[in-house]
């Protein structure tokens, strides 16, 4: 405890020597001033780590003096002492950014209770979070390979984003290390899981995929009575919903927390129009061959959305739906959508397809800027954060909070940081995602992909009688054999795609409304 130094400023400082004393018999070191000015002076010169401040001292005043002082360190913990209670005063104290106070006269229980409140505070909550964590580090492990099933892989993973957002709070190294650990364990046995079981979900033995989820979770909340709003979010994984949520629920209550499984590949070619469609992308090229682009051809692969789910809403519900339907894909676009939102009620649904988080991602693959603020899981979360606090979504969502509206939030997929490359050959026609490959004679490593070489029975397309499609497992990324290294460095450590993980696959489903 000896460490802690703390500043006291009281032009009574003779009459608290029982408090001074109380606070060194605690390990506490206390530098005592008379005034405002010798205060500011020992914090130019000395390491404080708290402060205690008279409110009414003569010359400099208390508040005066927290003024400077903020100046100087925005960040030290202040603690005013005052013998008024006026709240017009307190209010002033408060809104300078004080981080306590006590009346006079000070009893030093009270004071201990404050100390222990601002600088232990972070150092319990940190020790805490350690040792629950090792508590739980056993139970997770024996978990993960338990043979869970599709319901119980959620909430490993929901148990894991937890402990992944407490750590980040924790500066904890060690348990980072840990934690990331179990997480890539936990990936492992999640894709040995799927590789043995996802071709049986295509015939309903399993969770609610891409193409069925407009059939599953949002038909049943489409009301005559009420107003829906869709909100796709691309990439958007179940973390960055975790950061979130805080911030939408000031506004709006959370009634459910849902999931589904996005299908194989874990892109938007795939998953959305399997999405909107309410079929596999395999039946969409069969059925709407003008509104299907493979791969390998050009042209956009997502411009027919709007068509997809009309053609699905006829088809699905029983009444007319009067559907308004915005992809937002650039900054104007997203200030547009604020004016076409406002008039929400004039519509049964209205589908908001939004792609920042995606663009996001892949900036920062190109982007030595974004490398270096999104430079790991925690900062791509503050990153999410602070885009949404200050984008003309979150504007759409505070102006809407007043109507009578059902908002659901969704994704069409996630996202994994890759760190493993793998190398792949194939011809020219073969595609150049780096989580899936479809192509003819391929040649790859087997342990790090998952083969489809029958695509019609995963719901999938073919281009020619011999496509394969292969699916990157874990963290892995593929790679072409020329320029093998400069594309190693270029994308090793970036968001992608595409492949099998549980970051991609196992993607957030939540109903809102108003509070």
């Amino acid at each position: 405890m000896a460490e802690i130094r703390i500043l006291w400023a009281d032009d009574e400082i003779e009459l608290l020597k029982p408090q001074l004393y109380f606070l060194e018999k605690k390990g506490y070191q206390v530098i005592t001033v008379s005034n405002g000015h010798d205060a500011l002076d020992v914090l130019d010169e000395e390491d404080i780590n708290v402060v205690f401040l008279d409110e009414s001292m003569p010359g400099l005043t208390g508040l005066e003096t927290l003024e400077r002082i903020k100046q100087k360190n925005p960040l030290l913990p202040v603690v005013m002492i005052t013998k008024n209670e006026a709240e017009n005063l307190m209010e002033e104290a408060i809104g300078s950014e004080i981080d306590d106070y006590l009346i006079k006269p000070v009893n030093p229980n009270q004071i201990l209770l404050t100390l222990k409140k601002i600088i232990d505070n972070k150092r319990l909550v940190r020790e805490k979070t350690a040792m629950d964590y090792q508590q739980e580090f056993r139970e997770l492990s024996m978990d993960i390979n338990s043979s869970p099933n599709f319901t119980e892989w959620v909430d490993l993973y929901k148990r894991i984003i937890n402990w992944e957002l407490k750590l980040d709070n924790s500066d904890n190294e060690g348990l980072f290390e840990i934690l990331n650990v179990q997480k890539k364990e936990a990936n492992k046995e999640f894709v040995r899981f799927v590789d043995k079981h996802y071709a049986s979900w295509f015939d309903g033995d399993g969770p609610t995929l891409s193409h069925n989820l407009f059939r599953d979770k949002v038909l049943t909340h489409l009301s005559e009575d009420r107003s829906t709003l869709f909100l796709l979010l691309d990439n958007l994984r179940f973390d960055q919903w975790k950061i979130l949520e805080p911030i939408i629920s000031d506004l709006y209550k959370v009634e459910e927390e849902d999931f589904f499984y996005s299908m194989l590949p874990t892109t938007t070619q795939y998953s959305r129009n399997a999405i909107f469609a309410g079929m596999t992308p395999h039946d969409i090229a069969k059925k709407y061959k003008d509104n299907w682009v493979f791969d390998h051809e050009k042209g956009g692969k997502n411009q027919h959305e709007q068509f997809l789910l009309e053609k699905q809403l006829e088809k699905s519900v029983r009444r007319d739906v009067k559907l308004q339907y915005i992809k937002v894909t650039n900054n104007q676009v997203a200030k547009d959508m604020i004016d076409k939102v406002s008039n929400l009620n004039n519509y049964d649904l209205t589908v908001v397809v939004y792609n920042f988080i995606d663009m996001l991602s892949h900036a920062r693959t190109e982007m030595e800027v974004l490398k270096e603020l999104a430079s790991d899981e925690k900062a791509y979360r503050s990153l999410t954060k602070s885009w949404f606090m200050n984008s003309p979504l979150w504007t759409m969502l505070q102006n809407l909070a007043a109507q009578n509206v059902k908002l659901i939030i969704t994704t069409d997929h996630g996202t994994i940081r890759v760190n493993q490359p793998s190398k792949v050959v194939g011809d020219r026609d073969t595609t150049t995602n780096l989580r899936y490959k479809v192509g003819k004679n391929l040649r790859y490593e087997k342990s790090d992909v998952y083969v489809c070489k029958d695509p019609s029975s995963l719901g999938l397309p073919s281009p020619n009688l011999s496509s394969t499609y292969i699916f990157a497992k874990e963290d892995r990324y593929f790679l072409y054999p020329n320029n093998y290294n400069y594309f190693l460095n270029m994308y090793a450590d970036t968001f992608q795609h595409g492949g099998l993980s549980i970051e991609e696959m196992i993607c957030p489903f939540i109903v809102l409304s108003p509070k």
